[in-house]
Parts: C-alpha cells; sequence; structure tokens
C-alpha cells in the first residue's frame, strides 16, 4: 500500500508536468493561425504562472483544510478542465481566461505533493517524483508534434487533457490509499496556519526562499536561452542547437533518476552543494571559445541542475520544522515561479541591448547567489543536515 501509494503520486507529478512544455511546441502554429506577435506567447505564460504563485501562497491554507488528496484530485481535475478549454479557444483571449485556472491548479499540485513526499517519504523519493515530472515534459511535445503533423494544434491539447482525465480519475479511485498517513496528517493539518509573515520570521527562510528563486532563474533562463546562445554565439546549426538543448531537459531528468540512488547516502544538502558545483563546471564549459564545450556544457548544467530542486524541497522539514513546512514549501514555491517568469525575459533584454555573450556570467552569478543563501541558512540555523 505504502509503494502504491508513491506510485499515484509520481502518476500526478507526470500530470504536472505534461502540459508545461504544451505551449512552446504549439506557439509557431498558433500564432501563424491567429496572426498575433510572437512575444504574445510571453503574456499567456506570465498568466498561468500568476496563477501558480497564487495558488502557491494560499497551497497551506487549502492543504489543511481540505487535505493533500482532495487538493491534488482536484487540481488535476482543473488543470484537465483548463488544457480542454484550450484546445476549444479560438482567440487569444480565451487561451489568456484559460491560463488562470491551469495555473492555479499547477501551483496546487505542486506545493501539495512536494510537501507531503518531504515528510512521509526519503529523499530518493523525493529525487525520483522530479524525475517523473521531467517524465510529463519530455512526452508532450512529442503528443504536440503528432497532433501538429495530422491534425492540429488544438488535438495536442485535447488530447493531453484527456489524458490528464484519465489520471485525475485514478487519483479519485485511489482515495483510500491515502489513509496510510492518515493519522499524521490530520495532526499536521491542526497545526496553526504560519502564513507568509509567520514564515519569514523564522530563521534562515528569507535566505531559503532567495536560495530557491535563484536557481529557478538560472534554470528557466538556460531552458529558454541555450538554443539561441549555441546558434548566436557558437555558430551552431539550428538543429544541432535544439538537439543538444533539448538534452538539458534529459539530463535534469536522468540526473534525478539516477541522484535518487545516492541522495540518502549524501544528504539533502551536500547534493544541493554538488549539484550546483557540477553546473557551475557547465557554465564554465559553455564559456570556453570552443563549440564541443558549449555543447557539452549545456549537458553538465542539466545534470548539476538535478538534484538542486527536490533536495532543497526535501531538506525544509528538517531545516525549518515539520509543522511548517506546508507554509514554507507553498512560499518556495511562488518564489520559483517569480524566478522563472522575469529572470529569462531580464537576460533577453541584456542579450538584446548588449549581448548573448552574457548567458555564462548571467548563469554563475546566480549559481553563486545559491550558494552563498544556502550558506546564510547554515550560519542562521547553525549546521544543517548533511
Amino acid at each position: 500500500m505504502y509503494l502504491l501509494l508513491l506510485a499515484v503520486i509520481y502518476l500526478a507529478f507526470i500530470s504536472l508536468g505534461l502540459p508545461d512544455s504544451l505551449l512552446g511546441a504549439a506557439w509557431p502554429t498558433i500564432r501563424a493561425e491567429w496572426d498575433l506577435p510572437l512575444s504574445y506567447m510571453g503574456i499567456v505564460s506570465m498568466i498561468i504562472s500568476g496563477g501558480t504563485v497564487f495558488s502557491g501562497l494560499l497551497s497551506e491554507r487549502l492543504t489543511k483544510k481540505l487535505g493533500t488528496r482532495t487538493v491534488t484530485i482536484v487540481s488535476v481535475f482543473l488543470t484537465a478542465a483548463a488544457l480542454f478549454g484550450f484546445s476549444q479557444s479560438r482567440s487569444f483571449l480565451f487561451l489568456c481566461l484559460w491560463g488562470i485556472p491551469y495555473g492555479l491548479g499547477a501551483g496546487a499540485i505542486d506545493a501539495a505533493l512536494n510537501n507531503y513526499v518531504a515528510l512521509h517519504y526519503t529523499s530518493k523519493h523525493m529525487s525520483w517524483l522530479h524525475c517523473f515530472w521531467g517524465v510529463g515534459t519530455i512526452v508532450s511535445p512529442y503528443i504536440m508534434s503528432y497532433a501538429l503533423t495530422h491534425s492540429s494544434w488544438a488535438n495536442g491539447y485535447r488530447t493531453v487533457s484527456y489524458l490528464q482525465f484519465a489520471i485525475a480519475i485514478v487519483l479519485a479511485c485511489t482515495i483510500p490509499l491515502w489513509n496510510i498517513n492518515k493519522a499524521k496528517t490530520e495532526q499536521e493539518a491542526q497545526s496553526a496556519v504560519l502564513g507568509i509573515r509567520g514564515a519569514l520570521k523564522i530563521k534562515g527562510v528569507p535566505f531559503i526562499l532567495c536560495a530557491f528563486f535563484s536557481y529557478c532563474a538560472a534554470e528557466a533562463t538556460t531552458m529558454l536561452w541555450a538554443s539561441s546562445y549555441l546558434e548566436g554565439v557558437r555558430s551552431v546549426p539550428k538543429e544541432t542547437a535544439a538537439g543538444f538543448a533539448a538534452l538539458f531537459f534529459i539530463g535534469i531528468t536522468v540526473g534525478r533518476f539516477l541522484g535518487g540512488f545516492i541522495s540518502e547516502k549524501l544528504g539533502d544538502n551536500t547534493m544541493i552543494r554538488l549539484g550546483t558545483a557540477l553546473a557551475l563546471v557547465g557554465v564554465i564549459g559553455i564559456a570556453l571559445p570552443w563549440e564541443i564545450t558549449s555543447l557539452v556544457g549545456f549537458v553538465v548544467i542539466g545534470l548539476g541542475c538535478a538534484p538542486v530542486y527536490p533536495s532543497i524541497i526535501h531538506a525544509t522539514p528538517a531545516n525549518f520544522g515539520a509543522e511548517n513546512s506546508q507554509g514554507i514549501i507553498g512560499i518556495q514555491m511562488a518564489s520559483a515561479y517569480i524566478g522563472n517568469t522575469f529572470m529569462p525575459p531580464l537576460f533577453g533584454l541584456l542579450a538584446n541591448h548588449i549581448s548573448l555573450q552574457l548567458l555564462p556570467i548571467f548563469l554563475a552569478f546566480f549559481f553563486i547567489l545559491l550558494l552563498v543563501m544556502l550558506s546564510k541558512v547554515e550560519k542562521k540555523k547553525g549546521r544543517l543536515p548533511v
């Protein structure tokens, strides 16, 4: 039963990853069909991110009141409905409107399940949880590609929405499994709501939020600008640049799978430091003036990024108390989406007005800031668990 519940949670995290790469894959076709500017994709993306930030901040109250299983099931149904709404949209306005429930559902799932796994499972399960998110992000572009080849972008969204509805039904049918940790979960729900102000008063929390923001800023900027950097700075052909940029996603997914086998031995904070150090090695690789080091560098950055996100989340109860973890993780999710939303466009402005060659410096700044903030947390809290 214990492992079966874990499998259900993994399935829910696949559902979280499935929609994440759909918009980017479909947008060239959507904008051509509706004659929209390229930049309008950023508007839809920011609306979705705004919803995730909002629901992440509210996740503590929702989870304590409704429970993790209810929040998860309702949120998956909400994202499924939003994706079906995308498939039925006939104007840009409706894409924006359907982005609201999609963002709200995604943020709630993210915060609730991350906290549940952090409290009830080991670090290897957290690493594998985020590996399954990667599976979702890898699968959905192929679904959209097939739909674009044989029908339309709307059918791609419709197919993923059907998958989401199916996952939601499976989750609803497995409600009794969540009773495994019922007593402990009920005890956690009875604790007082921490809130943003309460969280920020806890020693080290502002620094861990800054660390999480820094990591997500670096990760999202790499995801968005890797191909442009390879093509524009290293003169790599478009096809090769796109292929090696995609390996960044595969590097994260594979790295999280492999990381699960060593995370319990090394500990969360050591995994964060080692992953960040490896990512910095990758940054040095893309800064060197050779094509091969740049190509390999992005893969290495992906491998280095792999353990950071799940390890920061899993360490939260140990670092700040199990009774505070849901509130803090919800705020961490919000800080993550703020980094994801605003830092890649900021680099775009720098690249447009100065040079794409600034990418290694930009990434190094945030990875080093992550290490500095982790040290600040350790200084405030005393020696953290390895």
